[in-house]
């Protein structure tokens, strides 16, 4: 499957800000279905199986965070683009901490939503020239082809950020990685100084993988980046 071929999914209360997304995305040659609310949501992705979701913060029934942290629970990984009116920094991170891999606030340009889709789209749909590789750092193993994890014996799940960001990092160990660099190559633009992203998915990554008896592999250099290495 490429790109141009995707499944997405808009789930918003709002009937302009909605129908104006199917039609853009639908003249971009995507394959669109929309929802009205979080219930309606939950039910087309039991039978559409979009390839990316477009998910509103507010809506009646049941709202987007909610939505999300039940694709999560089941441990579905598709792809999320949360859009919320909120600005706050506390309310973008309360959608990542939902499992949301990434969130645009409104009102936004629809150029960059496209750029948001695309990269996320990347990151999803299966490469069939791709090689397999399994990428190791001391007790930690990266199975890139199945996209799983495992430090020591144990099997780490991990969202669709969570795998990419960990996989740059251990695919780079010992490099340091300029923030703004890990933003181009897993999000595909950079949120600029003040946003929390990289520092809520590299704390939920550390919690997954260094864990207690194991050596820490995640470290922050501060003012720079983050780097992966044994020591």
């Amino acid at each position: 499957m490429n790109q141009s071929t995707a499944r997405i999914l808009v789930a918003d209360d709002d009937k302009s800000v909605r129908e104006s997304l199917v039609r853009a995305l639908t003249l971009e040659g995507y394959s669109v279905v929309a929802a009205n609310d979080g219930a309606k949501a939950l039910d087309l992705m039991k039978t559409e199986r979009p390839d990316v979701v477009v998910l509103d913060v507010m809506m009646p029934a049941i709202d987007g965070l909610t939505v999300c942290r039940v694709l999560r629970a089941e441990k579905n990984r598709v792809p999320v683009l949360m859009l919320t009116a909120r600005t706050e920094t506390s309310d973008r991170v309360a959608g990542l901490d939902a499992g949301a891999d990434d969130y645009l606030p409104k009102p936004f340009a629809l150029e960059e939503l496209l750029a948001r889709l695309r990269a996320l789209l990347r990151r999803t749909l299966p490469d069939d020239d791709s090689p397999s590789e399994v990428l190791s750092l001391d007790t930690l193993r990266i199975d890139s082809a199945a996209r799983r994890v495992w430090r020591s014996d144990n099997e780490i799940e991990m969202s669709k950020t969570e795998f990419d960001l960990l996989e740059l990092l251990v695919t780079n160990s010992g490099i340091v990685l300029e923030h703004s660099t890990i933003y181009d190559r897993i999000w595909g633009y950079d949120f600029g100084p003040d946003s929390k992203n990289l520092a809520v998915y590299i704390g939920y990554i550390r919690r997954k993988v260094d864990v207690a008896g194991e050596k820490p592999l995640i470290h922050t250099v501060r003012g720079i980046g983050y780097t992966a290495r044994v020591n």
